[in-house]
């Protein structure tokens, strides 16, 4: 006979989370796979304690994966996207146009839109933020400009694109946990992340006037990089329309594995017929990732990555965290964690507020993205069609605080790992960051006033089309 999780159970997992992910990000440098295998070790302790068989639990995680199945296939596919748009010169192309915008007055600015272009390019903050974002510190550093808001902008940037971009593995899990598409994800996350990123370019013109350093331009560090991309690359305008493609493939609402293998292959077709590239070559580019050699070491940075084995790392982080949940949803464990939170969500407001604050609190015990947007979504899921609110609302919220907001916690892995690259603390750059601070309050915000919030029927989870509700 199954007993009722106590509330000291249920919580146990996270608990034993929260000290292995603190162990495994600062005292061992191994990321979240074996702190998500503990949390998975201790939810099933749990479950047979309370009566449940092994195949039982073998079978929640299987059900748990399976529900991720459809964003495992799109981050494989990203993979090969990456490959495909390096080698075919579309990545290279936005970073040489994007240098060529520099000014002192507007450097700011213009170092969160070029930011956010590659992000959007690339579907990854981590990468951006590797590559031209290491790039935009050299160079605002012979500007002149404080670390910390250099950084800022670049995380603003970052964080920006990697929302909006299909290509991006959160912006996939996201929609897949909570219930809804890919595509009418992003549309709706429209309404929150483009009047964030306003305000946060206004912001950051006001500093870029009020903090232009004494330092010259670093036009060397600049003309390098191009000219480095010019010897690997055809560089040419037309292949600046690849994102607009991209955008239209997207509106046009296609289903987002076969939208996303036109994308990649699209990519592969210009590198043969732009950059020259073999079949061969494009092959192993799309396998593997792209590898390239240039005398600037910013070059090879920016560029040799890619490829369906590089998203192996991500794809098995996603398996762990959905086994995990998985058999945390079964369980009952999430009920437990949020019945009493639940009972007393009667509106929109404090359904979204609550959204929030639990992914946040996710997001400040593990530090992880993935947690932080699949435990609540799956646990959001059921309240938000008992109120007749679509889900996409969901998905948005938890993008909102699990893959922007995340950034705010300055032991989170988004937060320590554009430390490192950067060469700047959480401490200095979390004020300027200031995309990371608004999206999650424009949402708290939509949610009170009923702004964007779009209501659906749900029939025995069938979807019954309303229309957009603002009340």
């Amino acid at each position: 006979m199954k007993k009722e999780l106590s509330l000291g159970l249920a919580i146990l997992p996270i608990i034993t989370i929260i000290i292995t992910a603190s162990l495994s990000v600062f005292l061992w440098g191994a990321g979240m796979h074996f702190p998500l295998i503990f949390g998975i070790i201790a939810a099933s302790l749990i479950a047979f304690v309370s009566g449940w068989k092994w195949d039982e639990i073998q079978t929640m995680m299987i059900d748990g994966v399976s529900k991720a199945l459809p964003a495992v296939f799109i981050l494989l596919i990203i993979g090969t996207i990456v490959g495909s748009w390096i080698a075919s010169g579309v990545i290279p192309t936005i970073i040489y146009y994007g240098l060529i915008m520099i000014r002192p007055e507007v450097f700011v600015p213009i170092v969160a839109l070029v930011t956010g272009l590659v992000a959007v390019s690339l579907g990854s903050s981590f990468t951006s933020i590797a590559t031209v974002g290491l790039a935009f510190m050299i160079i605002g550093e012979g500007l002149g400009f404080p670390a910390g808001i250099t950084a800022g902008a670049i995380i603003s940037g970052a964080y920006f694109g990697d929302k909006l971009s299909p290509l991006s593995d959160t912006t996939n899990i996201a929609p897949a946990m909570a219930g809804t598409d890919l595509f009418s994800h992003v549309k709706h996350m429209l309404w929150d992340t483009i009047p964030a990123f306003v305000i946060s370019i206004l912001l950051f013109w006001i500093v870029s006037n009020t903090n232009i350093g004494s330092g010259i331009t670093d036009l060397q560090t600049i003309n390098s990089i191009q000219e480095g991309l010019e010897k690997l690359f055809i560089i040419h305008p037309l292949l600046l329309f690849m994102p607009i493609v991209t955008i239209i493939i997207m509106l046009k609402k296609i289903p987002a594995i076969p939208a996303l293998m036109t994308v990649s292959l699209l990519g592969a077709v210009l590198a043969v017929i732009i950059q020259g590239e073999s079949i061969t070559n494009i092959i192993q580019t799309m396998t593997n990732g792209f590898t390239g050699e240039s005398e600037v070491t910013a070059i090879n940075s920016l560029l040799n990555n890619g490829g369906l084995t590089s998203m192996l790392g991500t794809v098995s982080i996603l398996i762990l965290a959905t086994a995990l949940g998985g058999v945390l949803e079964r369980t009952g464990a999430f009920y437990v964690l949020t019945r009493k939170i639940m009972a007393t969500v009667r509106t929109t407001g404090a359904l979204i507020s609550t959204t929030i604050l639990s992914t946040f609190l996710i997001a400040f015990t593990t530090g992880a993205q993935f947690l932080a947007i699949i435990l609540p979504a799956r646990t959001f899921e059921y309240k938000y069609k008992e109120m007749g609110i679509d889900t996409k609302n969901l998905s948005r919220a938890v993008e909102s605080a699990g893959t922007v907001g995340i950034n705010l916690v300055p032991w989170g892995v988004p937060a320590v790992f554009a430390a490192d690259i950067l060469g700047t603390s959480p401490a200095e750059f979390i004020p300027f960051s200031f995309f990371v601070i608004l999206v999650p309050l424009i949402n708290i915000l939509f949610g009170y006033t009923g702004w964007t919030i779009t209501r659906k029927e749900y029939t025995n989870n069938v979807r019954i089309e309303k229309g957009d509700d603002i009340a």
